[in-house]
């Protein structure tokens, strides 16, 4: 029992899990997190924090990150729908600065495991969403980055229905570019190095 499918994406080292799903007349029953299976399928990580959010339609967080303590993250929706977004920004990637998208719904029940040192946001599509994510490291108040979730220069291609209105944070209203973060980075590269 417990079983997993794990599909590869373009960009490398992220990956969509779904699980197998029992189910009869009086619902269903599917095993949500499996070390073994993970371990098989690849993702050997050992998740140290579990979090879980409610969002309402419109909501979008990110893109969000930690600079030096970067997570890895397992994350899946156990209510409504919310279009989930990786961008990489593993330094030396040949994929830097992609990004990649993936419908995760209490429908579908798939997963996306999202490999640290990328940035990571998620719309609500839903009236209603609950989000649950698994991270490898525990939160940095004073570490947490990010990048603007419109940024021209990642270039997010976003499902925002017609007429729908998008709700952010202040802190997700004043990101910059990828550009602007990573010379951000190479000041603070020089700083250390002085």
């Amino acid at each position: 029992m417990g079983k997993i499918t794990v599909e590869t994406c373009e960009i490398e080292g992220l990956k969509i899990i779904t699980p197998t799903v029992f189910g009869d007349a009086r619902g269903y029953f599917m095993e949500t997190y499996n070390y073994n299976d993970l371990k098989a399928a690849g993702i050997p990580e050992v998740f140290v924090q579990d979090n879980q959010s409610a969002s309402k339609k419109g909501v979008l967080r990110g893109l969000h990150f930690q600079k030096h303590f970067p997570q890895d993250k397992l994350v899946r929706v156990i209510r409504g729908e919310v279009y989930d977004v990786a961008v990489d920004l593993r330094e030396g990637s040949k994929t830097f600065g992609q990004w990649y998208g993936v419908l995760l719904s209490e429908e579908n029940k798939k997963q996306f495991f999202i490999p640290k040192n990328f940035a990571h946001g998620f719309l609500v599509l839903s009236d209603y969403a609950e989000f649950c994510y698994k991270c490898t490291d525990f939160y940095h108040p004073d570490d947490e980055g990010g990048i603007a979730y419109n940024t021209p220069d990642i270039g997010v291609e976003w499902p925002i229905p017609e007429g729908m209105e998008l709700t952010l944070s202040e802190k997700d209203t004043k990101w910059g570019t990828l550009e602007q973060y990573m010379k951000e980075k190479e000041h603070e590269k020089k700083c250390e190095n002085q």
